[in-house]
């Protein structure tokens, strides 16, 4: 597909004898066509060339000309808009989805490049709650979206199964084992066991340092702990994979906390040899206040790990076994003076530049409910399991109730409830906080999942009703020069840059609000113009807009984790 903004980019820098490699990433998509299809800010020259912005808008206009590429170029301030031949931006799309199919706006862009995604991490023993679905279904999305665009992407599910939390479920099952059947609901079980010690521990402070003891002991070997640790381990991670398996979420590595318990003396060693390992009343810590970080924790006075510990350890394995060029975290913002901490000391550990430079924190704003925050302690959560079934039973009722005599009820309504949680979860930018409101999660109208889902169905009646979809070659792109039909063609062009910036902002609520955009413009190109016409010619240009919508729809849609339904 021609690169637009690439030819843009060479014409303005030759225009204003400059680097082209630089001006391409200035390059701004208008937010109404009205505005042109591209847009060059000259106030990022405006110190290089030491002039006002309208001024160089001025220069530069009289220096390019328009060609087959570019019809004209308007100044709006400081700004030069630049209008793309829409004959030849239409011929552009419909030929690149011809020849790509499915793999439209896919690239190479990420070609011989290795990045870790860290994602889902629930702990061991504890519901999977709709804190840990947000994290999982935005690392899946980043996991999906790197990958399509040819990146070497390791998914790695850096499960919490360590820590003085384990101590406390062995000390409660410890003490109520007869009143509890792990192999019902193992889940469920695990949590009441957890939520009573808990209140426990706060009445006693000598029922707490058992627990902490019972966390030393698995550290040290412990028979019975380290048995009923990987108990609990197991149990989990059958649950866990149910909802894995719903979600269509896959991970190439499990490796958790407890993975790198051999791996942390290594850590100290290092901090230690470089100097910045220093004692604190019993604790070692390396000093970050002068980057204005804290302390960061290594080893506690009773000589214990911390997440911080075992975090460098996984750095420091990651870095040597995949060779990342990127690792993203993804862990909710409350987290934000962790990876700070652990990225800073991370420099001590030897490890490449490259993958120094890679590591990425991906916050993403906390899951509340609208009663108020979640605890586990507590036993405040809504757990992902009944969530989904929620989902997809209130889905089967409304289909009962509208299209009783719909094929395939249930797998149809799984599609549907599925997606609602998921583009839920995925519509807004993730850094801000969720409040789960079940109304608004599985309103079917407004900017939702089922409202994309709705609009790709609608492209495959249109097929249908067709009964042929035409060739290219059939396709007279005269036809399609309205605004509503360019409307459609512009968002298609988009799909690739969308893709592209997802995986540099890290945000994939960038796709889904393209999808949005994508199907509103289909939308209002649906209502404005009569598809199925007595004029084949007419006909054939609408069909084929149609299925290139219902192509860019379902990738868009995967991408972020979302089967499309074949009925609504």
């Amino acid at each position: 597909m021609i690169d637009f903004k690439k030819i843009i980019a060479e014409k303005i820098a030759k225009a204003a004898e400059l680097d082209a490699n630089e001006i391409v990433n200035y390059i701004e998509i208008p937010p109404n066509t009205d505005m042109g299809d591209f847009a060059f800010p000259c106030f990022k020259l405006a110190k290089t060339l030491r002039k006002a912005p309208p001024a160089i808008a001025a220069e530069l206009k009289e220096k390019i000309e328009v060609d087959e590429n570019i019809e004209k170029i308007e100044i709006a301030g400081g700004y030069l808009n630049f209008y793309i031949n829409r004959l030849v931006i239409t011929a552009s799309v419909l030929k690149e989805i011809e020849n790509a199919g499915d793999r439209y706006g896919a690239n190479n862009s990420g070609e011989g490049k290795n990045i870790v995604i860290d994602f889902s991490s629930p702990n061991i023993a504890k519901p999977f709650h709709i804190g840990h679905l947000r994290n999982t279904v935005i690392g899946s999305a980043l996991y999906k979206i790197h990958k399509y665009l040819g990146y070497n992407t390791i998914g790695v599910n850096h499960l919490g199964d360590y820590g003085t939390q384990f101590g406390k479920m062995i000390e409660g099952y410890k003490r109520w084992e007869n009143e509890y059947n792990l192999e019902e609901n193992p889940i469920d079980q695990c949590m009441d066991i957890y939520v009573r010690i808990n209140n426990l521990c706060k009445e006693d402070e000598e029922v707490l340092e058992k627990c902490r003891e019972n966390f030393k002991k698995i550290e040290d070997g412990d028979p019975y702990c380290v048995a009923m640790w990987n108990k609990f381990k197991d149990l989990s991670l059958r649950e866990f994979q149910k909802i894995y398996g719903m979600l269509g979420v896959t991970f190439d590595s499990y490796n958790g906390e407890a993975f790198y318990s051999d791996k942390m003396d290594e850590v100290v060693e290092k901090l230690d040899q470089a100097g910045v390992l220093t004692d604190s009343e019993g604790a070692k810590i390396v000093d970050l206040e002068e980057q204005g970080l804290g302390v960061c924790m290594i080893k506690k006075s009773n000589d214990s790990t911390t997440y911080a510990t075992r975090d460098l350890a996984a750095i420091l394995y990651r870095s040597r076994t995949y060779d990342f060029d990127k690792c993203l975290y993804v862990v909710a913002y409350e987290q934000n003076l962790h990876f700070k901490q652990i990225f800073e000391t991370a420099k001590y550990l030897g490890i490449p530049e490259k993958s120094l430079n890679g590591l990425e924190h991906v916050a993403y704003g906390m899951v509340r409910l609208t009663t108020g925050k979640m605890s586990t302690r507590e036993g405040t959560v809504i757990k992902v399991d009944e969530l989904l079934q929620e989902a997809i039973d209130r889905v089967e009722k409304v289909i009962e109730e509208k299209n009783p005599e719909m094929e395939n009820k249930h797998e149809e309504a799984t599609k549907i409830g599925l997606g609602a949680v998921i583009f839920n979860n995925l519509s807004t930018s993730i850094v801000k906080d969720l409040v789960f409101d079940w109304d608004i999660a599985l309103n079917f109208n407004g900017e939702t999942g089922p409202y994309i889902q709705y609009v790709y169905v609608r492209t495959k009646s249109v097929l249908e009703k067709a009964g042929y979809v035409p060739s290219f070659e059939e396709v007279n792109l005269e036809l399609l020069q309205d605004k509503a039909s360019q409307n459609v063609i512009t968002s298609l062009y988009n799909f690739e840059n969308v893709l592209m910036n997802v995986t540099s902002k890290s945000e994939p609520s960038l796709l889904a609000r393209y999808l949005i955009e994508l199907s509103q413009n289909y939308s209002n190109f649906y209502n404005e113009n009569k598809i199925i016409d007595d004029d084949k010619a007419v006909q054939n240009a609408r069909v084929y807009l149609s299925k290139s919508v219902g192509i860019v729809l379902k990738t868009g849609a995967e991408l972020l984790g979302i089967k499309m339904p074949n009925k609504m």
